[in-house]
């Protein structure tokens, strides 16, 4: 496990959990969450509206194109990226500060997002989940049922540009049983005594 120094006391590692969309990143994270509280998830901020079901803090922090614009000019974004004409990225200040708290922080973001994180936070582990095969990919993202021909097309071309990303990560934990692969991501997510 790589260690951060600040100064002479240790922070708390960074996991960047990245992969392509349908790969089930989401699943994963919430059964480390659900094995190991303690982890901190890093809530992203979007200029989007929210979607039915989502609270502002907790699901993202919604803000205005402006006011995104001044985080980003400030230097207060760790990493930002635009995606269907909304913005999303993740504040640097909670994230640091729960480091230096001694809290593990997860990063459950874009590929995009991984690589800006990699030159903000070199320290960083950088974990890409992947999934069995294409096809099991391809069958996951058509199983959803949410988008039409188009759209699918295009998410299933953006998912396997992703996949070819694989070598730029730490790691590369392969979905195929989510509690195995939320026990491995646990694993990285330790910060052994040195």
């Amino acid at each position: 496990m790589k260690k951060s120094i600040e100064g002479n006391n240790r922070i708390a590692p960074l996991i960047v959990v990245s992969g392509p969309s349908g790969v089930g990143k989401s699943t994963v994270v919430a059964r480390a969450l659900e094995l190991n509280p303690r982890l901190w998830l890093s809530v992203s901020v979007t200029t989007r509206a929210p979607r039915a079901g989502e609270i502002d803090g907790a699901s993202y922090s919604f803000v205005s194109n402006a006011q995104f614009s001044q985080m980003v000019e400030s230097g207060h974004m760790l990493e930002w990226a635009q995606y269907a004409g909304n913005r999303y990225g993740t504040p640097s200040q909670p994230v640091q500060a729960s480091r230096q708290a001694g809290v593990p922080v997860i990063l459950e973001i874009e590929v995009q997002g991984a690589r800006q994180v990699r030159e903000q936070a070199p320290d960083a582990t950088l974990v890409f989940i992947a999934p069995p095969s294409v096809a099991e990919l391809d069958a996951r993202l058509r199983g959803r049922g949410t988008e039409d021909e188009t759209a699918l097309a295009a998410r299933l071309e953006i998912a396997h540009e992703e996949l070819s990303a694989m070598p730029e990560f730490d790691h590369v934990l392969v979905n195929a049983d989510v509690s195995l692969t939320a026990t491995a991501l646990l694993e990285l997510c330790s910060d052994p005594p040195e």
